[in-house]
């Protein structure tokens, strides 16, 4: 008997051990505990092949990752990958020469989208090892929750 994948997948991507890069993860891990079988949840490092890999099969995906743009810490970015093109420059925190953008970019170019891809992107400021996230992405974080679940519940 196989089971199937619900059709909403959110994927936390981010490095837990690196300042405000764990935001993805962080909210992911609050969200499994909320999703039942509404979602399905998974968090991972980022890495874009392995992001397309999780994402097959998904109607809906919704990725949080950290971002750099130069807007202020805290700040949350909302792109509807499904109809605007993914901004490079915001997910250069990533440590992946195939991170979130490209492989959002790369899907596209090879017609493997989901359906409907969201990715939400929360502006931090240090991303050093062993760092601690940011007061401003914490607060962040617990609005990124709400933005999510009324993505899976809209």
């Amino acid at each position: 008997m196989s089971k199937q994948k619900p059709k909403t997948l959110v994927i936390g991507a981010g490095n837990p051990d690196r300042g405000d890069d764990a935001v993805g993860p962080v909210v992911a891990s609050r969200l499994k505990r909320r999703a039942g079988d509404r979602f399905k949840v998974v968090e991972q490092a980022g890495e874009g092949l392995a992001l397309m890999e999780a994402w097959e099969g998904a109607d809906t995906v919704i990725i949080l990752d950290a971002a750099l743009s130069g807007a202020p810490c805290g700040a949350i970015h909302r792109i509807d990958a499904t109809t605007e093109l993914m901004p490079n420059d915001f997910f250069r925190c990533s440590t992946h020469a195939l991170g979130v953008a490209e492989a959002v970019e790369l899907a596209r170019a090879l017609c493997q989208l989901p359906r409907r891809i969201i990715v939400y992107g929360i502006e931090g400021e240090r991303f050093e090892a062993g760092a601690g996230m940011s007061a401003a992405v914490e607060a962040a974080a617990l609005e990124l929750e709400a933005l999510v679940l009324q993505d899976v519940e809209g």
